[in-house]
């Protein structure tokens, strides 16, 4: 049957959809609504920011973000998640091969590398919002659970890459504390005027064997490893499953 250009008809119940001058094909409603999320919370801050506002600003319907979130704090706990997740999940793949295939060094380089990539590229520098009082909340419980793990793994790494005069002065558990802090300066570097860039991964990588007392030499070597591990990785990533 033909339809006749007039009135809209009345809205019918279900899942409602964007507009179709605001919907971004290429780039899934889920993702759309953390880009958006992770906008508002970075220049609003989390109860500044409403899940109206966020569906305005994706250009969608309040009821449509229900569909994918229950509410703003599922939003920026995935928000959270992936800022720590993809740290965790590459590292957890090489740990295993320290010390016998992978000096602790190297393996440090490539998490550090990583892990200031990762939150160089988090949408909107969301990791400002770590200090937000709401973060203590129990619902974010598995964020804060993510950091102490990937805390914990810097740590172990960093003892073991460490010279005997700096363990020796400095519990494991320290050394986590300070090297993920090391890490995570590239959030701070975002806020200011020129940013973060590529080479400030590898600049901070460095920073971090550096304050464990590795020379420059042992730095270099540690950079060379960590890049053939890098790349390894990521090539067994693209391999079919």
């Amino acid at each position: 049957m033909e339809i006749m250009n007039s009135a809209p008809p009345p809205s019918r119940a279900g899942r409602p959809r964007a507009s179709a001058e605001n919907l971004n094909t290429r780039v899934s409603s889920r993702q759309q609504i953390l880009d958006a999320a992770a906008a508002l919370f970075s220049e609003a801050g989390f109860s500044g920011s409403s899940t109206r506002a966020i569906a305005d600003r994706v250009g969608i319907r309040q009821q449509s973000l229900y569909y994918h979130f229950a509410g703003k704090d599922d939003i920026l706990a995935e928000l959270l998640s992936g800022s720590v997740r993809p740290s965790i999940d590459f590292v957890e793949g090489i740990e295993a091969w320290v010390p016998d295939e992978l000096s602790p060094a190297g393996a440090l380089f490539a998490l550090a590398s990583i892990d200031a990539r990762t939150l160089r590229r988090t949408p909107h520098n969301i990791g400002t919002l770590y200090l937000m009082p709401e973060i203590q909340d129990p619902r974010y419980d598995a964020f804060r659970n993510q950091r102490r793990e990937l805390r914990a793994i810097y740590g172990r790494l960093g003892a073991a890459a460490a010279h005997p005069d700096v363990t020796g002065t400095i519990t494991e558990e320290r050394i986590g504390a300070i090297l993920i802090q090391l890490t995570e300066v590239v959030i701070q570097l975002r806020r200011d005027d020129q940013g973060a860039t590529g080479d400030d991964d590898a600049t901070i990588a460095a920073s971090c064997l550096r304050v464990l007392g590795l020379s420059t030499a042992e730095i270099s070597a540690a950079r060379e490893e960590a890049d053939r591990i890098t790349a390894l990785v990521q090539r067994s990533a693209a391999q079919p499953a």
